[in-house]
């Protein structure tokens, strides 16, 4: 058995993995992404003494940790975007020294949407497949490489963040990470519903301003929430075309939670993509939603932790030999 956590600016998730990549427990909690350092580490502790409360939890023998970037493999620190309390924090450790880990468990640190690519080819829609982009489209925006059918997280472990490549140089908006037009200040959750305000969509009454609630408006047919639809699946296909002509790539899975509008996300971006991917070899590039839907980040870091060599470089197994 695998434990697992998977962090991000939206939700804390923990998880046991079985050995074929099934989740046999599970447990969820909101970030308090605004909140201090300890309040966070305090939310983390909270999900995993809930899975600590099953019984396969003192039969695992790796323990994976998916977060938002930067992450640092090596010190098993993490500096999330979305995180502002989290600037190299010591996440291994503080997970470590938690006094319901099981003994000689020692947590690997992994970028959460390597993870998620990582679980898509073990189990999900990447199966069997040799070279795969993975985008996690969230509060903000990740992503993750297969190479040569092994999983590639780069000499740092953070090769993949494609929510920091710029495609809108003239007039994007700067990000928290200090470039100005990233993909994800354009195609994130918090972009996209962002955006439709700006353009003077409202929210109906209760209902928070948030990136479902827009495809809500998007699938009704306004068009200031059809728009931003747009223009997020716009910002993904240029870097996607720029990935798929760097490295060339036989699939692209796209996983989060705002991955879960379905079309009303995906149409936009097939369509921008043939407009920007017109090399013979990047032409024609599936997209698809990731199988695991939500699970996949918590079912690819326990993939990852059972990696042989999973701090950094490329992966000698593939997940999908686990």
């Amino acid at each position: 058995m695998y434990g697992a956590l998977d962090i991000g600016g939206t939700k804390i998730a923990g998880g046991i993995v079985d050995a074929d990549g099934r989740l046999v427990a599970r447990s969820q909690s909101a970030t308090p992404a605004r909140g201090t350092a300890e309040e966070m580490m305090a939310a983390v502790a909270a999900v995993l003494d809930d899975i600590a409360g099953h019984p396969a939890w003192k039969t695992i023998s790796h323990l994976g940790i998916g977060s938002a970037g930067p992450v640092d493999p090596t010190a098993g620190t993490v500096s999330p975007v979305n995180i502002p309390a989290w600037r190299a924090f010591p996440l291994a450790a503080r997970v470590r020294a938690h006094p319901r880990l099981p003994h000689g468990v020692a947590p690997v640190v992994v970028g959460d949407a390597i993870a998620m690519t990582a679980g898509e080819h073990w189990a999900g829609a990447a199966r069997g497949m040799d070279n795969v982009l993975g985008i996690v489209v969230s509060t903000g925006i990740g992503g993750g490489m297969i190479l040569g059918g092994s999983l590639y997280a780069g000499p740092t472990g953070n090769a993949g963040h494609i929510g920091h490549l710029t495609v809108d140089h003239a007039a994007g908006p700067q990000c928290p990470c200090g470039a100005r037009g990233c993909v994800e200040r354009l195609a994130s959750g918090t972009a996209i519903a962002a955006h439709a305000v700006e353009s003077g969509w409202v929210p109906p009454v209760g209902v928070e301003p948030t990136a479902a609630a827009v495809a809500d408006a998007a699938r009704a047919g306004d068009p200031r929430a059809v728009a931003a639809y747009d223009r997020a699946g716009r910002a993904l296909a240029a870097a996607i075309a720029a990935t798929a002509a760097l490295v060339e790539l036989d699939l692209v899975v796209i996983g989060g939670g705002v991955a879960q509008a379905g079309a009303t996300l995906l149409t936009p971006l097939r369509r921008h993509l043939a407009d920007y991917a017109v090399l013979d070899f990047t032409r024609d590039l599936p997209i698809v939603p990731a199988k695991l839907a939500n699970d996949a980040g918590l079912i690819g870091a326990a993939a990852v932790a059972s990696l042989s060599h999973v701090q950094h470089g490329t992966a000698r197994r593939s997940a999908a030999h686990l």
